[in-house]
């Protein structure tokens, strides 16, 4: 895929966290109040769940659940079977889970995405990432870690090398600035009405403040579950829980807040809100409650008597009073706004390669393919790889060619760890060294899943795409193994690249929305001839093999093609043949296959199987794009390239026959027809172009190969 402007992103919320005005919470707030400035903003959905209908956004979409009160069944799971279901449907860029590492562990390798994980509390108290091993794999994993404080990141590095820290990010809850009202004398704490948060604390010490200053009015937000705390004073307002909304609007109107807080605060949110709305704010020193303002009174000792003395010092001293509040309203530490550009900039930066590569029109690629050390290099001159390798540094690419086949059979051994195991060595020690932006292989089975699935996880930049030249096309015993190599990466990889019309086999490829017709290149310094221009002495050019891994023939195999060449011979005796591969004529490779070539005025191009939409073996480029005039099956439907001018279609063995004789004859019309063919050949299919094609479609970029 290129840079793109915009991202398809899936925001996934705990299953418990309330994504409502009356009930939300610390996550959601940051969800919501994040979405409504971001620059993709209508590529954003959020996911949750909830049984209200008031939602905070109109992007939310609700997973229900059966299993949300059952001691069986986990909720999790099911949560997560959903959420695949779901994104998978949507084709997201970027997947984001907010404070349930269960949660991310289910749905990676079952998503094809970037993942950024952000952590709301502290880690270590968390399932799924307690353990040095959790954190470790979480890391692996993902392409960012956002935390809501420093302390909430230190937590996460315990017993961890802050090295590993490169992919981790500290963004803090953040709010809008307030509009001035004017204050009145009002004291107000917000949270859980209990002793984790000091609320304890806050009763003993403002009790004896509203006895003092009678003028004065306390009021407590929030609730609990398990009360054992009650506040009992005149002046004393308990309004349990109130939407967001109305929360600020009493800030506002506060003079104090107080944030007493035993338990250490991942953040501390209700202190950043009282600072950005004018309060002088008094906070304990626990967990990230100092990172939320620098304009706080913080507790030395957090207890009723130094809160007591605390609050007394700002009630007598309304000079001070009102200079913390000036301070805390006109030096907000974290805005939405500010920390909104911060997030949509760490989204783009998990696609660095592609905004590099895409500016610099330079990628790194790993070509995977069999080079024929083993033969000799008697393939150099039928082998795709090599073109393929040729075009990709045509256009300005790095290429690391590896042989997978000649590497297995080289490293042949009698101790216990196979070849092919150490061929999955070989590639992992390789990649952390070359760091490729393109994985392009052909015609192996080499690679084991798992190690396509290391390599995925160690860049998830990393494009993977397959090829294979031979025919899948129904009714040839061939093909169906053929299907069946290429099956087993198509789930995986990106893109697979075929030589046939992939609309012939649409039933039998896994993933078909993810192939794509490519034609059989032609390389400039491999098909070089021109044979219009030469005097050849034979008049008719074929060869075939049983497996160009093969060098002779295979006794007692023959096929429809050996069928149709006999009955052709028998039609026309006279002409001047030059056949290899069958009839006890042993194929011919290399430069042998060159001089046979160029030693004839015309070239068949006939394939194994039934003549199938677009199909060609390799033999095309050898006989068309060295200037033989050739001639092809007209239900190929290759005249959707090709013209009369520049190939000759046929219709059975018949046609072929008179067409032969005829042009065998007129040597002036031969050569023209050869000349324009190869031309146009080079023009639609030259190999620099067919690279580049596929490395666009790799790049996720629109492109056409037929112009």
């Amino acid at each position: 895929m290129i840079l793109k402007k915009k991202y398809n992103i899936a925001t996934i919320l705990p299953y418990k966290e309330s994504y409502t005005l009356e009930n939300a919470s610390a996550a959601s707030l940051w969800v919501s109040e994040f979405y409504k400035g971001s620059k993709f903003k209508k590529n954003i959905f959020i996911y949750g769940n909830t049984n209200s209908k008031n939602y905070l956004t109109n992007n939310y979409i609700n997973i229900n659940l059966k299993n949300l009160d059952s001691k069986l069944k986990s909720s999790t799971k099911e949560y997560s079977l959903k959420l695949i279901k779901e994104i998978n449907n949507k084709n997201f860029d970027i997947v984001e889970i907010h404070n349930r590492p269960l949660i991310l562990f289910n749905l990676i390798n079952k998503i094809k995405c970037k993942f950024i994980f952000y952590f709301h509390n502290d880690p270590l108290s968390m399932k799924g990432s307690k353990s040095t091993n959790e954190r470790l794999l979480i890391l692996k994993n993902v392409d960012k870690i956002i935390f809501v404080s420093e302390w909430v990141k230190k937590r996460f590095f315990s017993n961890l090398d802050e090295k590993l820290s490169t992919k981790t990010e500290v963004i803090y809850p953040s709010v809008n600035r307030q509009h001035i009202i004017k204050k009145s004398k009002f004291i107000t704490f917000v949270g859980k009405l209990n002793h984790s948060k000091g609320y304890d604390i806050f009763k003993n010490s403002i009790i004896r403040i509203l006895d003092e200053f009678p003028q004065w009015t306390a009021y407590s937000i929030g609730d609990e579950d398990r009360r054992s705390i009650y506040i009992n004073h005149k002046n004393h307002n308990e309004l349990g829980f109130l939407t967001h909304k109305k929360t600020l609007e009493l800030l506002n109107k506060s003079e104090i807040s107080v944030v007493p807080s035993r338990w250490e605060e991942p953040f501390g949110r209700t202190a950043l809100e009282s600072s950005s709305c004018g309060c002088a704010t008094i906070i304990s020193n626990r967990g990230g409650l100092a990172e939320t303002t620098d304009y706080a009174v913080i507790l030395k000792k957090n207890d009723e008597f130094n809160l007591y003395k605390e609050l007394k010092k700002l009630i007598q001293n309304k000079e001070k009073r009102r200079y913390l509040q000036k301070l805390s309203r006109n030096n907000i530490k974290h805005t939405i706004e500010k920390n909104t550009k911060v997030i949509d900039q760490m989204r783009e930066s998990i696609f660095p390669k592609f905004n590099l590569n895409f500016s610099k029109n330079r990628l790194k690629i790993i070509n995977i393919y069999n080079q024929g050390l083993k033969l000799n290099h008697r393939l150099y001159n039928i082998s795709l790889g090599k073109k393929f390798t040729n075009g990709f540094i045509r256009n300005n690419h790095d290429v690391l060619e590896i042989s997978d086949r000649d590497f297995i059979k080289i490293n042949r051994s009698f101790n216990l760890i196979s070849n092919k195991n150490k061929f999955q060595n070989f590639l992992l020690e390789t990649f952390k060294n070359y760091n490729p932006d393109l994985l392009f292989f052909g015609h192996t089975k080499n690679i084991d899943l798992s190690t396509l699935h290391e390599i995925k996880n160690n860049n998830k930049n990393l494009i993977i795409s397959q090829w294979n030249e031979d025919p899948v096309m129904r009714g040839l015993d061939y093909s169906k193994q053929n299907i069946a190599n290429i099956n087993l990466y198509s789930n995986f990889v990106d893109h697979n690249f075929i030589t046939t019309d992939p609309s012939i086999l649409s039933n039998e490829l896994q993933n078909k929305s993810n192939f794509h017709f490519f034609f059989i290149p032609v390389d400039q310094n491999i098909e070089c001839f021109d044979v219009f221009k030469m005097n050849p002495q034979k008049d008719l050019f074929y060869a075939m093999s049983h497996g160009v891994n093969r060098a002779v023939l295979k006794k007692g195999v023959e096929d429809k093609r050996v069928e149709f060449l006999d009955k052709l011979v028998k039609k026309i005796p006279n002409i001047k043949y030059d056949f290899y591969g069958f009839s006890n004529k042993q194929p011919i490779w290399g430069n042998d296959f060159n001089i046979s070539l160029i030693n004839s005025k015309m070239g068949l191009n006939l394939s194994r199987g039934n003549p199938t939409k677009y199909y060609s073996s390799n033999r095309i480029a050898s006989i068309l794009g060295n200037g033989l005039l050739t001639f092809i099956d007209r239900k190929t439907q290759f005249n959707d390239f090709f013209n009369n001018n520049e190939v000759i279609f046929y219709n059975n063995v018949n046609d072929l026959a008179s067409k032969i004789i005829f042009y065998s004859k007129n040597d002036r019309l031969r050569k023209n027809i050869a000349k324009n063919g190869k031309a146009k050949y080079f023009k639609l299919f030259d190999g620099n172009k067919i690279s580049k094609y596929i490395i666009d479609i790799s790049l996720g970029k629109k492109t056409v190969l037929f112009r």
